[in-house]
C-alpha cells in the first residue's frame, strides 16, 4: 500500500513539472494531488473531511495490454477467407463426385443396353394341336379333417365334470 502510495505522488510531481507526455491520462492524478493537498485546507471546523473528497476514488491503473484492433481484423479475415475457400472446395469437390457419379450411371446403362439385346420369342407351332402331357407325381390322397379335440386339450370346468 505503501509502495502504490509513493508511486502516485511520484506521478503527480512528475505531471506537476511537466515530465509526462500524456497529460491527458493524468488529468486524474491532477484531481487526486489537489485532493491531497487540499486535504488539510478542506476540514471544517469541526476536523471533519467533506463529503465530497470522501466520494472521490483515486485513479484506476490504465489497462497495459494492447489491443491491437487492425491486427485481429486481418486475422479474422485470413480466418474467413481460410473458411470461405475450404466451403468452396467441398462444394466443388461434392458437384465433381455427383457428375462422376452420374457419368458411370450413363455408361453402365449404355453397356446393360447393348448386352442385353431383346431376342424374339419363337413362336408356338398352330399346325399341330397342343396336348397337355400326364403329370407323373401321385395324386394326393384327401384326409377328412379332425373335428373331435383330444381330451388332453379340452377346457376343464368344475361344471363339466359335475355334469358327466
Amino acid at each position: 500500500m505503501l509502495v502504490k502510495t509513493r508511486q502516485k505522488e511520484k506521478k503527480i510531481r512528475d505531471v506537476s513539472e511537466g515530465k509526462v507526455e500524456n497529460q491527458g491520462e493524468m488529468e486524474p492524478l491532477k484531481e487526486a494531488k489537489n485532493r491531497v493537498e487540499g486535504s488539510s485546507s478542506s476540514d471544517n471546523s469541526n476536523g471533519r473531511r467533506s463529503p465530497t473528497n470522501c466520494l472521490i476514488k483515486p485513479p484506476v491503473k490504465k489497462n497495459t495490454i494492447p489491443i491491437d484492433l487492425k491486427l485481429r481484423a486481418v486475422e479474422r479475415a485470413r480466418f474467413a477467407h481460410q473458411v470461405a475457400e475450404k466451403r468452396r472446395l467441398i462444394k466443388q469437390y461434392k458437384m465433381e463426385r455427383e457428375r462422376q457419379q452420374k457419368l458411370e450411371e450413363e455408361e453402365e446403362i449404355k453397356r446393360l443396353r447393348k448386352e442385353l439385346i431383346p431376342k424374339a420369342q419363337l413362336m408356338p407351332y398352330f399346325d399341330r394341336p397342343f396336348v397337355p402331357r400326364r403329370s407323373e407325381k401321385q395324386p394326393t390322397v384327401p384326409r377328412e379333417p379332425k373335428f373331435c379335440i383330444p381330451r388332453h386339450k379340452t377346457i376343464k370346468c368344475c361344471r363339466c365334470h359335475a355334469m358327466t
